[in-house]
């Protein structure tokens, strides 16, 4: 009840001072110990200015710093890849997608597994394809070509195309801003069953081509590492596989039973590297490995350790390469492997 008391107090209190206020009743100066009265007015305590005279009223603060939002660069880039890069982690650095990287590097778009510390990229300004005009070139062709819009390319800044005469010179490069070019995938063939020699012989030493056993995969599948994670390129249409977290020396273990299809070093950038046959329409390979430790043609058994993890051939950093394939055609590991 005190409480209640105190506070229908300080509500009277305050209107009587409001009805003092609107009466014209006497006021109390915020300066000290002045009295003012009449018409409600409070006059304000001096305040000192920059030269230490007094004044009476109010100072506005006007600040210098303007926030001005950061606008995206108009020009193309070149950028060195560094220990650790991977497509997709350079193209969310620079807020473009991973496949206007690709196709302002041709070499790098026909097999991006080739990325590699040193190496020089052209990063585009914005989304869309990075292109050398042609003689004969028209604005409506090249849009055409790359599913643009032709005023799109005339108006992109970073062309530096003159509005009042709109022409571009054979030679010149040119941004196409939201186009799309086709993908160039590197697929390796299938293993013909019993003859892996075959079809592997090209990526290197390490093709098998006799199998001595006849072991056969589950149809289910295991993590082939022991962090469940994507560190690198994920499974894209540029990217047939799973960058997964591991370190050099890692157990890697065989996601399923099966027979060694390959098993050596490769010489098309995925260093050392395995492939099992699971004799059920599946195949794995598991790449950049810092050692192999099974055999051409030996049986495998799930869980089985493989070869230790690295970051051999085109790599940028420790991880593995991890394919799955179904009766020739690439699958996304995550449709086979467990929940993480």
């Amino acid at each position: 009840m005190k409480g209640l008391g105190r506070l229908i107090g300080l509500w009277l209190l305050v209107g009587m001072v409001a009805a003092a206020l609107a009466l014209g009743g006497p006021t109390v100066s915020l300066a000290a110990g002045e009295d003012t009265s009449g018409g409600g007015v409070i006059v304000l305590p001096p305040l000192p200015t920059p030269e230490g005279q007094p004044v009476t009223g109010i100072r506005r603060y006007t600040p210098w710093h303007t926030i001005i939002p950061p606008r995206r660069p108009l020009e193309v880039i070149e950028y060195t890849v560094q220990p650790g890069d991977a497509i997709f982690s350079i193209a969310k650095r620079f807020g473009i997608s991973p496949e206007t990287i690709l196709w302002a590097n041709p070499k790098l778009e026909s097999n991006p597994d080739i990325l590699s510390p040193g190496m020089k990229l052209k990063i585009p300004p914005v989304n869309g394809v990075l292109y050398k005009w042609k003689e004969g070139d028209t604005f409506e062709s090249v849009a055409r070509k790359f599913g643009a819009k032709p005023e799109d390319i005339i108006n992109f800044l970073g062309n530096h195309i003159d509005l009042t005469n709109p022409q571009v010179k054979p030679g010149q490069w040119v941004m196409v801003p939201g186009g799309h070019s086709a993908f160039h995938q590197w697929v390796i063939p299938i293993i013909p069953d019993g003859h892996a020699g075959v079809a592997l012989s090209h990526l290197g030493p390490g093709y098998c081509t006799e199998w001595y056993s006849n072991q056969g995969g589950t149809g289910h599948f295991i993590w082939p590492v022991s962090i469940h994670r994507v560190v690198g390129n994920p499974f894209a249409p540029w990217h047939l596989a799973l960058d997964l977290a591991t370190w050099v020396g890692e157990p890697i273990r065989a996601a399923d039973s099966g027979v060694v299809a390959y098993a050596g070093w490769s010489t098309v950038g995925y260093g050392y590297m395995v492939l099992i046959d699971h004799r059920n329409g599946y195949q794995t390979l598991y790449a950049h490995l810092s050692r192999v430790l099974v055999q051409c043609g030996q049986g495998v058994v799930q869980g089985q350790t493989i070869g230790l993890g690295g970051s051999t051939g085109n790599s940028t950093g420790p991880h593995l390469h991890f394919e799955v394939r179904y009766n020739g055609g690439f699958i996304n590991p995550w449709t086979v492997l467990p929940p993480p």
